[in-house]
C-alpha cells in the first residue's frame, strides 16, 4: 500500500471514528465487544483500502464487514452456547428510565437474527433509506422491506409477552387476574 494511502485511510478513521463506534455499539450491545468489533473490522477494511474506487462509500463498506463479522462472532458463539436450567436474573444498573428503555430494546434484539437486526440498525438507528439499506446488504429493496416488517412484528410480540409476564408476575391477588395468567 503507497504512503498516500495509508495516509488516507488513517485520516479517514480520524475523521469518521465516532460515527463507526456508533454503529457498531447499534450491532453488538457491549461497549467493549463494539471496540472489538469496530478494530477487527477496520484492520480487515485496511488491507483491501485501495480496492474501494468510491471512498465515499467507505461508510458502507465498513458497516458491511462489521455485520459480517459480527455474523461470524454470533455463529462461532452459537456453537459454544451450552443450556443451563436457569438463566441469571438481567438486572439493570442504571436507575434512570432512558438507560432502561435501552437495556430492554437490546435485550429484545437478540430475539433477532442477524440479518433482521442488520435492517433493523441500518433503517432506524442509522436513519437510512430502503435502497441504501438494501445497497450496504446486498439484498433487494423488496427484501429489505419483509425483513423488517418480520423483525418489527416479532420486536412487537417480544415486548407484549415480557409486558404480559410483567403484569402476572405483579398479579399476586385476584382470582380471575391467576387465572388470566395462567391461560
Amino acid at each position: 500500500m503507497a504512503q498516500g494511502e495509508v495516509l488516507g485511510f488513517e485520516e479517514y478513521v480520524r475523521m469518521r471514528q465516532d460515527a463507526l463506534l456508533r454503529s457498531a455499539r447499534r450491532l453488538v450491545p457491549d461497549p467493549v465487544e463494539a471496540q472489538d468489533l469496530l478494530q477487527t473490522a477496520l484492520v480487515r477494511t485496511y488491507g483491501r483500502w485501495e480496492g474501494i474506487a468510491d471512498k465515499r462509500l467507505a461508510d458502507a463498506y465498513l458497516r458491511r464487514v462489521m455485520i459480517n463479522t459480527r455474523t461470524e462472532w454470533w455463529r462461532a458463539r452459537k456453537l459454544e452456547e451450552v443450556p443451563t436450567e436457569q438463566l441469571p436474573d438481567a438486572t439493570v444498573e442504571d436507575s434512570t428510565e432512558q438507560h432502561a428503555d435501552r437495556a430492554l430494546l437490546m435485550d429484545v434484539m437478540r430475539v433477532l437474527a442477524p440479518k433482521q437486526r442488520s435492517v433493523v440498525v441500518l433503517r432506524h438507528w442509522e436513519q437510512m433509506s430502503t435502497e441504501e439499506t438494501a445497497a450496504a446488504l446486498g439484498m433487494s429493496a423488496g427484501t429489505v422491506k419483509s425483513t423488517l416488517h418480520r423483525a418489527l412484528a416479532r420486536l412487537r410480540e417480544e415486548l407484549e409477552s415480557r409486558a404480559r409476564q410483567e403484569r402476572c408476575a405483579g398479579a399476586l391477588e385476584g382470582r380471575e387476574e391467576r387465572e388470566r395468567c395462567a391461560a
